[in-house]
């Protein structure tokens, strides 16, 4: 899953970051309200963090603009404030939770797949395509009763193409999704774990993930 961290603290989305990867998410992240906003509108995100103490743009203004945008991605805020009258401005500017600095990462992480887990039908917890069964609050992946061994980069290009099954994803939507904003997106990346985790499926026939010339890869329904 795609995650984008706002938050002027370079410690802290270092902290977060190295965190969340760990746990199968790809992060981008911005140090300011303005550029955070922009990646926010533009860029297809699973969940956004957003701290309230923002330079350029507070958050409050960033979580306002986006829901008027229609941007309606789990928001969860950050922020040093502990006050009631902070916290439900933040709520009532939009954000979905609410989460006061200093904070342990178990607690983050589990606000995050609480946030992730509504509506169900939206995001949900298991996915399963023929005998293909992904889930992703224990990041197990199973083909049929077997349990495969992926690394949690297999797992984010499996789990994206499985959620999108019969679609046809290019490399870049792949690259998008499952690595950060910094990738080199003209590389054979997507190619080689594409080839990875047909070797981990025994997909030699395509029967599971199909080359669609010219455009990308769809997982078969």
């Amino acid at each position: 899953m795609r995650l984008l961290l706002v938050e002027d603290q370079k410690k802290m989305v270092a902290y977060i970051k190295k965190g969340l990867e760990n746990k199968s998410f790809s992060v981008d992240f911005a140090y300011d309200g303005q550029e955070g906003e922009k990646m926010a509108l533009y860029g297809e995100y699973d969940f956004i963090i957003l701290d309230v103490m923002l330079p350029k743009k507070d958050g409050i203004e960033v979580c306002r603009l986006l829901r008027k945008s229609n941007i309606n991605t789990p928001i969860l805020m950050l922020t040093a404030r502990d006050g009631i009258d902070d916290r439900i401005k933040g709520l009532d500017s939009g954000a979905d939770d609410y989460l006061i600095k200093p904070f342990a990462f178990g607690e983050l992480l589990a606000r995050i797949r609480a946030l992730l887990r509504r509506p169900p039908s939206k995001n949900p917890e298991i996915f399963k395509v023929q005998d293909i069964t992904v889930d992703n609050s224990t990041l197990e992946v199973r083909k049929g009763s077997e349990i495969l061994n992926l690394t949690l980069k297999e797992y984010s290009v499996l789990e994206y193409l499985l959620r999108n099954k019969g679609k046809v994803l290019n490399r870049e939507q792949i690259i998008d999704h499952c690595w950060d904003f910094a990738y080199d997106s003209f590389s054979n990346i997507v190619d080689v774990y594409i080839k990875r985790l047909r070797k981990k499926l025994d997909d030699k026939n395509e029967k599971y993930i199909e080359t669609i010339r010219g455009l990308g890869y769809k997982f078969k329904e």
